[in-house]
């Protein structure tokens, strides 16, 4: 059960495996106890990137139970803001039953590259997503 003052945010991207991944383990880190972050994708890979895991890991962060999952698993959720990481989920962002602020912050997709793109995208999350979602929500 979510506390009511928490506000949803989705981040969306294309595959689910690194950018919104990430983003999802930052925000509810990084703006827990106001946030309650999730993440899904336009067209979910089988699993989340190692890198994305290991960049993760190397910042102490969790990555227990991540997976990629379809917009479809959280269209019935409240959703209080959406964000796209990825300018093609941008372009295929689903209408939501109510309207929903979006923003868009785009992310370099480090898949195939070595471990320090990962490190390098998941620090830009932290430094531009955090205060983009913070402003966003007037927290």
């Amino acid at each position: 059960m979510t506390q009511p003052s928490l506000k949803t945010v989705l981040v969306l991207c294309t595959g689910n495996s690194c950018r919104s991944q990430m983003a999802e383990v930052i925000l509810n880190h990084e703006l827990a106890g106001q946030v309650r972050a999730l993440s899904a994708g336009t067209v979910p890979q089988p699993r989340v990137a190692e890198g994305a895991i290991a960049a993760l890991k190397l910042a102490g962060l969790p990555t227990e139970g991540l997976y990629p999952k379809d917009i479809e698993a959280v269209l019935g959720e409240t959703i209080d803001l959406v964000v796209t990481v990825c300018d093609n989920a941008r372009e295929s962002c689903p209408v939501f039953p109510r309207p929903v602020p979006r923003i868009h912050t785009p992310f370099h997709d480090p898949h195939g590259e070595p471990l320090e793109s990962f490190v390098q995208v998941r620090d830009e999350i932290r430094a531009r997503l955090v205060p983009a979602v913070r402003a966003a929500l007037g927290l």
